[in-house]
């Protein structure tokens, strides 16, 4: 694989009370950015934070913050997280008509841009924006809760999507999100992935350290 491999680490999954704490840990285990996940209520069956928390982990740390957008309207919020530290601003093709719009507003703000599909999704429905893109996100499971198992069916949409982009001799990482540990993390990469999202296998073993590296392993 020609790109480089990254791990960044969900902070949904980590100890909220000790934030700072785990954003520390995230640093020291050498993780290429941290994942976080926006949940509205509405587009996925749960609720989490918002750009107040964004905005604290900017504070304790200088890593890459990869914002998923798991809510209805992204258009709305864009600016919100984009002023309080997002580096890249993902949403989900299922979430808005608006795909374009989106994509050209998250670009205005400064900011990477991706598009991230649920696993009934087909890839040749977002085909046509993949030249506007830096990042696909694949969810490996249904949004909305960590600590699912994996869907097999997505491998066979990451090699779809890799080769599109080799086709197409594009630049953009291609995502999974969801039941990545270091069984699944091999399929998605030898798939064609070269960015993987884990939290409870990254935040459930003593050294994530370690457990970045064993994600990385082909």
């Amino acid at each position: 694989m020609s790109e480089k491999i990254k791990v960044a680490p969900s902070i949904l999954s980590c100890d909220f009370a000790n934030l700072k704490d785990e954003v520390k840990k995230i640093e020291k285990a050498n993780a290429d950015a941290i994942h976080i996940d926006i949940m509205d209520g509405h587009f996925v069956p749960n609720l989490t934070m918002g750009p107040k928390i964004v905005a604290a982990i900017n504070r304790c740390t200088d890593l890459f913050l990869d914002v998923h957008l798991m809510m209805y309207n992204p258009f709305d919020y864009i600016e919100k997280f984009a002023e309080v530290g997002a580096d890249l601003i993902t949403f989900h093709f299922e979430a808005t008509e608006d795909i374009e719009d989106t994509i050209n507003y998250i670009k205005k703000c400064g900011k990477k841009v991706g598009l991230s599909l649920n696993p009934e999704t087909s890839i040749s429905l977002i085909a046509k924006y993949l030249n506007q893109l830096d990042l696909v996100l694949f969810m490996s499971v249904h949004p909305g809760f960590g600590g699912q198992k994996f869907i097999p069916s997505v491998i066979e949409k990451i090699e779809l999507c890799k080769k599109f982009k080799d086709e197409m001799k594009l630049n953009f990482d291609i995502q999974v999100d969801g039941g990545i540990n270091d069984k699944t993390s091999k399929k998605c990469l030898k798939a064609g992935a070269n960015f993987l999202v884990s939290g409870e296998y990254l935040f459930s073993i003593d050294d994530m350290k370690k457990g970045i590296e064993l994600l990385k392993t082909v």
